[in-house]
């Protein structure tokens, strides 16, 4: 009894600890998340969406288990993400959440890419209400987005080789800077239901977590929140469950003819729910008299010709001529 009772002051302490240290501590557990994979970011969809980097989120279950990066809106303009990560102290490894607002706080000094070297952000910045996109770091489609510009002194060219998940003991040993501290302090806004969804979603795909995937993901990043999943070459896809899964049917709405409206069998320009020239178009169908049914055929009910017709009559023959009169015969 008295061990157990050691027990149970010491987690209290240790939950009193952490509350004090950083209230955003939802999980804390004995085990490290695996390394980051690295993949390939997929471009911005359209102006205004922020990227939110993938981590490694956890179920009491079945372990740990990747959320894909993502592009999503901001709740506002102004607003920046602060990703979320995991800490090492004390024995466990405990989850802090992200959150939004006007400055990025402190992520662990973890690595993620993309802008996100593990102090602040180098993506892009807030102009009044338009987002810019630094195109040196982050993946954007100029044909779609046009708030750009380039900066390279924020390249971090140590992301390929740093895959540390965690801060702590064995991971990164950044600490706040005063600048990130403040932040920290100031009001926060909380993943939206978008990001709340997007990370419920990839609790149910098997194909996430590490117990699985050794590490490996079958969806790395997607475009959007329910869009396309990309694997850590880029590619769609062909084994995870988020968002559009059969990849082949939405790779190019313009061309399937599953989903396209000029091809498919709900399309009335060329269905079967299109008037059939000979079924029922009345201009054309079996209620118009045709030529060879009902039309008065010229050989039936048409009077022949030589049926009710008088019978021409046999032109007199020569014989039947009246005889020349003769010159009377003379007397005796």
């Amino acid at each position: 009894m008295k061990k157990i009772a050691k027990i149970f002051i010491f987690l209290c302490v240790m939950s009193f600890a952490v509350s004090k240290a950083n209230a955003q501590i939802s999980i804390s557990i004995q085990i490290a998340p695996p390394a980051l994979p690295v993949y390939v970011q997929p471009a911005c969809p359209t102006d205004g969406y922020m990227w939110v980097p993938g981590y490694w989120a956890y179920d009491d279950n079945d372990g740990y288990y990747w959320v894909p990066g993502v592009w999503v809106a901001a709740p506002q303009p102004g607003y920046l993400w602060t990703p979320a990560y995991w800490g090492y102290e004390g024995g466990y490894y405990g989850f802090h959440a992200g959150y939004w607002g006007l400055h990025v706080g402190f992520y662990g000094g973890i690595n993620y890419g993309y802008g996100y070297g593990g102090y602040g952000y180098g993506g892009g910045r807030w102009e009044g209400g338009n987002f810019r996109y630094n195109t040196a770091v982050v993946n954007v489609n100029t044909t779609v987005v046009h708030n750009t510009y380039v900066d390279n002194t924020v390249v971090n060219n140590t992301y390929v080789n740093n895959h540390t998940s965690f801060n702590g003991p064995g991971g990164v040993t950044a600490q706040p800077r005063p600048e990130e501290q403040a932040a920290m302090r100031e009001q926060h806004i909380q993943p939206t239901a978008q990001q709340v969804s997007h990370q419920q979603s990839a609790s149910t795909d098997r194909n996430q977590f590490a117990s699985v995937n050794n590490g490996h993901p079958a969806a790395a990043a997607m475009n959007k929140v329910g869009g396309r999943p990309f694997d850590a070459q880029g590619h769609v896809s062909a084994t995870s469950t988020l968002g559009h899964s059969n990849a082949s049917a939405n790779r190019n709405p313009a061309t399937n003819n599953a989903n396209h409206p000029a091809a498919n069998v709900n399309n009335p320009a060329t269905n079967t729910n299109k008037p059939a020239p000979n079924v029922n178009n009345p201009a054309a169908n079996a209620n118009k008299p045709p030529t060879t049914v009902n039309r008065p055929a010229t050989n039936v009910n048409r009077p022949a010709t030589n049926v009710n017709r008088p019978a021409r009559q046999p032109r007199p023959q020569q014989h039947n001529k009246q005889p020349r009169p003769q010159p009377p015969k003379k007397q005796g």
